[in-house]
């Protein structure tokens, strides 16, 4: 069937370390597409009340992680009241992607949405995703990595328990998406690593706007908003895939490896072996979580987002002064530009809800 163009943003979603800035590098090289960079307002509704917007809510969502200063958005262009956050998020969007030279398809990329599809659908009805999956074992392994090179972000508690959780969480999501007619394409790193063009057509076939050979290398990219960051340097770089790497360690503790190996199977023999796809599982009898296990796990999940959903709050309703005196003297054993890079965004994956 083929689907009429929708006037709706694009929403592109996978969990952390799974490649979404990747994609997002190689769909912004397209011509008709302009998203942003994890501009993440929606995880900031508090700045937006049955009245309108609050008076500062420019101010703190740049506080919250730069994201007018990263993409070169004219605030003065921007109302500062607006009616609710839709209206907000749809004219910023609009504004980057008009600046950029494209304004048929906008939206932004952002993993922080992992498990709140259905919220950004409701507020955003003609949106469209596209959900990028990776082996579960990768993506915690590149967490703990990154985590090394001095992100605050992936070192902070929890942070591989809500990647291995929220990667079920995510299915469900697509799952009621489908359900909902929601427009959904799905794509996994592997495969857009080992062959970007077919990959990226696929996408565009999806977006109903035709193929651009240039999508299928991150060369000449602009990567601009990205946050400078050591973890970054591998989607900065001008090839795709693990060429000339040397093989590392086994970062994982045993223990969570085999818990991640037990979830793995369970929801291999949930989907008769169609997800995930990655990793291959040996043949053979696995392990699966037991009922309890899931039931803690899933607990503690729970409590994690809400720590996150909190910590959003926070940056809502708190006075900026405090806020920013907080920061600082969070910045002080940090080194010299992390603060600025991803302190200011290791907090904002709570998410919101509806």
């Amino acid at each position: 069937m083929v689907r009429e163009k929708s006037p709706g943003p694009l929403f592109v979603v996978g969990l952390w370390r799974s490649g979404t800035s990747l994609l997002y590098t190689l769909l912004n090289k397209h011509p008709e597409i302009a998203l942003m960079y994890e501009a993440d307002l929606p995880l900031l509704p508090g700045l937006f009340r049955s009245s309108g917007s609050k008076a500062d809510w420019q101010e703190r969502w740049e506080f919250w992680n730069s994201a007018l200063s990263r993409h070169r958005i004219d605030r003065q262009q921007i109302p500062p009241r607006l009616p609710d956050l839709q209206s907000a998020a749809e004219i910023v969007w609009k504004q980057y992607a008009n600046g950029a030279g494209a304004s048929v398809i906008y939206g932004e990329k952002s993993p922080n949405y992992y498990d709140s599809l259905q919220w950004l659908s409701r507020k955003f009805p003609n949106a469209r995703v596209v959900v990028i999956w990776r082996d579960p074992v990768d993506i915690c392994r590149s967490i703990l990595r990154a985590a090394e090179t001095g992100s605050s972000f992936f070192a902070k508690r929890g942070i591989t328990h809500r990647a291995l959780i929220g990667t079920r969480r995510l299915k469900r999501e697509c799952e009621a998406l489908l359900r909902q007619g929601v427009a959904l394409h799905e794509i996994q790193y592997e495969e857009m690593v080992k062959d970007p063009a077919a990959v990226l057509s696929g996408i565009c076939d999806f977006l109903q706007i035709p193929f651009d050979p240039q999508m299928a290398s991150p060369e000449g990219g602009d990567r601009s908003a990205i946050y400078e960051a050591d973890h970054h340097a591998g989607v900065k770089s001008n090839s795709i895939g693990r060429k000339n790497r040397k093989i590392r360690d086994e970062i994982l503790l045993d223990a969570f490896k085999e818990k991640i190996d037990r979830y793995i199977a369970y929801w291999q023999r949930e989907h008769n072996g169609a997800w995930p796809l990655y990793p291959k599982l040996p043949d053979g009898t696995h392990a699966e979580p037991s009922v309890t296990e899931r039931a803690q796990d899933e607990l503690t999940f729970r409590l994690l987002r809400a720590f996150d959903h909190f910590t959003s709050l926070v940056y809502c309703y708190a006075p900026i002064s405090l806020l920013r005196r907080y920061r600082s003297a969070r910045a002080k054993p940090a080194r010299a530009g992390e603060l600025q890079v991803k302190e200011s965004a290791a907090m904002p994956e709570a998410s919101p809800r509806g």
